[in-house]
This record gives C-alpha cells, sequence and structure tokens, in this order.
C-alpha cells in the first residue's frame, strides 16, 4: 500500500487525493444574499449533514488567495442561506452557477434560475430544487495550518424545509424520485445506482 505525508505533499496532491477517495459526495447548491442585494449562488461538494436534533448540516468553503468566497462573506453578513439538493433536473444549469463572477453580479441569473421566496428567512432560494432548506448561522469556524486560514467551515441550522409532493411518501423522502446526483472526482457526476439493504445488528 502507498504512504503519503500530507505535510510533505503540496495543498494540489492532497487535494487530489482527498476528493478521489471521499466518494460520492453530496452537492449543495447555496444562495446567500450579498449586502447590495444581489442574490450569490454557487455549489459546494464539502456539504453533509451534522445532526438531526435541532436539524444541522455543515458546508466547508474553501478560501481562494486567503479571502473569503462570495458565499461564505454572505453568510457571515446575512447569517442566513438556504441549501439546495442537485438532481438530475438541475444539475446542469448548476454547474453554470460555478463560474467566476463579480460580487455584484448574480450566478442565479446567468444559468436562468427562478427565485423562490422563502418562509422564515429574506434569503430567497430557487424554484428548480425539489429539496431547498432555509438555514440560520450557527457557527462557523475559520480552519488552516497555523500559518494562514484555508477554509471556513460553516454550521447551519435549518429552520424551514421545502419539500417537493411528488418525492415525499409516508414521511419520507423517495430517493429515486429525488435523482440525486453526487459528485466525483475532477468533471464527473454520478446518479444514484444500485441499492441494497444491510440490517444493522441489534
Amino acid at each position: 500500500m502507498l504512504s503519503f505525508d500530507p505535510k510533505k505533499s503540496t495543498e494540489r496532491e492532497n487535494y487530489k487525493l482527498v476528493i478521489g477517495s471521499i466518494i460520492p459526495r453530496p452537492i449543495a447548491f447555496v444562495t446567500s444574499l450579498a449586502k447590495d442585494g444581489t442574490i450569490n449562488g454557487a455549489p459546494f461538494s464539502f456539504f453533509n449533514i451534522v445532526s438531526s436534533n435541532p436539524p444541522m448540516i455543515s458546508l466547508a468553503i474553501q478560501r481562494k488567495n486567503g479571502e473569503r468566497k462570495d458565499t461564505a462573506r454572505n453568510i457571515l453578513e446575512r447569517n442566513e442561506f438556504v441549501v439546495h439538493i442537485v438532481d438530475e433536473e438541475n444539475v446542469e444549469k448548476i454547474n453554470i452557477t460555478a463560474v467566476s463572477l463579480p460580487p455584484n453580479e448574480s450566478e442565479i441569473k446567468k444559468a436562468g434560475l427562478t427565485l423562490a421566496s422563502s418562509e422564515i428567512i429574506g434569503t430567497p432560494g430557487i424554484k428548480e430544487a425539489k429539496v431547498r432548506f432555509e438555514c440560520t448561522l450557527e457557527q462557523i469556524i475559520e480552519l488552516g495550518d497555523g500559518h494562514s486560514i484555508g477554509t471556513d467551515l460553516i454550521i447551519g441550522k435549518i429552520v424551514h424545509f421545502h419539500i417537493d409532493e411528488s418525492i415525499y411518501e409516508d414521511g419520507r423522502i423517495n430517493h429515486q424520485t429525488l435523482g440525486a446526483v453526487s459528485r466525483l472526482a475532477g468533471s464527473n457526476y454520478a446518479k444514484i445506482g444500485e441499492v441494497f439493504s444491510i440490517e444493522r445488528p441489534k
């Protein structure tokens, strides 16, 4: 088995090992509101569940040259954001939002996405997602190597759920009708393929 010391590897080398190994990764499309009212939208695959009681999610947003990305900055300033689950029907448009734009230009508009008002918070979501979570900022943790900060780890509390009727059955989400997609390495994505069950020991 090969052995690597991350301290002796470059950031890019470590990145490739992490994203190539930790797969598949769910994709969060996040909308946030800038000070000037611009609606920012961006996809993130460093995303997961933190807790169900209360419901919380995590987003790890990498900095660029030490600077916070628009999404992280907006979340810190507004203390709120909306998370959407990326699926087979919206992934093409969501991919367009990964483009690098000035802070005063909206990725939502560029991708041709449709805004949807939120119930609890002021930041809108998009109609093209079957699942969206209105979130408030619970905590933001700056992560680095002791010399510089490379990542903003955001913990968000879900304050309202929006679930499309087509995927909701008997209090559960139908994974087949949701059709969530996940991120692999490079430009590769994955759909949910073969599903199998294993009973947990009692």
